[in-house]
């Protein structure tokens, strides 16, 4: 396989200026993400209109110039499962790859697969069979071999070509704009991720009353800081279920805090006195500054309904040939109910279900249904799609 290896900044500006004028520029990246803070980034792949390349970020001073290069231009970015090219773009300059396109996404939209791999597309798109044999590679070993190499080559390989049949098939679906707004969403979302506090991402904080929720904000910020210092992973500082029992204990007490298993670790000894000042300066808070989770506290009777509807949502996006996984949750359709019946009184915009594209393809399908405006039937219990929906007689 034909390409070209970029191991120099001089090697990267000139691929740099080769690509400026590109139409479509595929890319994905690989890294090792369990032993640093962030993910180390160790490779690069990338297809510009077709001609391949390797970049070595290990080699490179400053790899600016590539992102840079992907969020100028005119071209259309293609990855598959870019969580992480993404993030690895804000994290540098701050910006978007240029008219940035998912595949994994797009293939949701038009088939029950979601999230499906890389391998699983290409081998039923396009009949191709990848082997993955190096899966478990440590990429920032050096020198990488030829079938190392071979192996993120494929990565980008086809992601044109699958690019061009998943547009035919939104096309064909009547989909392209579901397609476009939900990219927008699932960039927003990251670029929210990537740059902002995921605090209330903390496990088991759900039923946390607002000073412990403060504990857990400062907590968490205090781990940010230590293990970027250190170059380590978040949990290596402290777990999640730990941040919550120091929530639930609210107390600036050495001695009770070093008695949780768990906590009375050599090195969080050394760090007491700065975890201590995180806790005290949320106990410390006032109360009308302590942070609240918005909580919809819908009657058990609509749980019931919800799950009910959970069932159907998946029977619906059978129908539709779009998967479920894309679709919603059922914390999503149980927004949804409340929303509906008006028991919510939180406010604000309407649930996930209840706008854009889902809205359109299911949304309407659950509102019916609750409204009494659709019956269900079992139209034939060994069909594939064993449910029918009609109008009210």
């Amino acid at each position: 396989m034909n390409y070209e290896f970029i191991d120099s900044d001089q090697a990267l500006t000139d691929w740099c200026a080769a690509a400026a004028g590109a139409r479509r520029i595929a890319f994905d990246t690989e890294f090792i993400s369990e032993r640093s803070f962030r993910p180390q980034l160790c490779l690069i792949q990338a297809a510009v209109d077709g001609e391949l390349s390797i970049i070595d970020p290990l080699d490179i001073s400053d790899l600016t110039p590539f992102w840079n290069a992907l969020a100028d231009g005119g071209h259309t970015t293609i990855v598959h499962a870019g969580r992480e090219e993404l993030s690895f773009s804000l994290r540098a300059t701050g910006r978007h790859p240029a008219s940035l396109v998912d595949l994994q996404i797009a293939a949701g939209l038009v088939s029950t697969d979601y999230p499906a791999g890389y391998s699983s597309l290409i081998w039923k798109i396009l009949g191709h069979k990848l082997h993955k044999h190096e899966t478990r590679t440590d990429w920032s070993r050096r020198p990488l071999s030829s079938r190392q190499l071979q192996y993120a080559l494929d990565d980008v390989l086809y992601l044109e070509t699958l690019y061009d049949k998943l547009l035919e098939s939104l096309a064909k679906l009547d989909r392209s704009s579901w397609f476009s707004d939900e990219m927008a969403d699932w960039q927003a979302e990251i670029e929210i991720a990537t740059t902002g506090e995921r605090w209330q991402r903390v496990g088991g904080i759900s039923n946390l009353a607002p000073r412990s929720l403060a504990i857990v904000r400062e907590v968490w910020r205090w781990r940010e800081t230590m293990a970027e210092r250190r170059d380590t992973p978040v949990r290596h500082v402290i777990r999640d279920d730990l941040i919550v029992e120091l929530a639930r204990l609210q107390s600036t007490d050495a001695n009770r805090i070093s008695n949780i298993r768990g906590l009375d670790r050599r090195d969080l000894t050394r760090a007491m006195p700065h975890l201590l000042e995180a806790i005290q300066l949320a106990i410390d808070l006032p109360d009308e500054e302590c942070p609240r989770l918005q909580r919809s506290d819908s009657p058990s009777q609509l749980q019931l309904v919800a799950q009910l509807l959970s069932s159907i949502l998946n029977s619906v996006c059978r129908a539709a040939s779009i998967s479920v996984g894309l679709v919603g949750t059922v914390q999503d359709v149980r927004d949804l109910v409340a929303y509906h019946l008006k028991v919510d009184r939180a406010g604000g915009r309407p649930p996930r279900l209840a706008r854009g594209w889902r809205a359109e393809i299911v949304g309407k399908v659950l509102e019916d249904l609750l409204a009494g405006r659709t019956c269900i039937r079992i139209a034939n219990p060994m069909s594939d799609d064993p449910l029918a929906f009609e109008p009210r007689g």
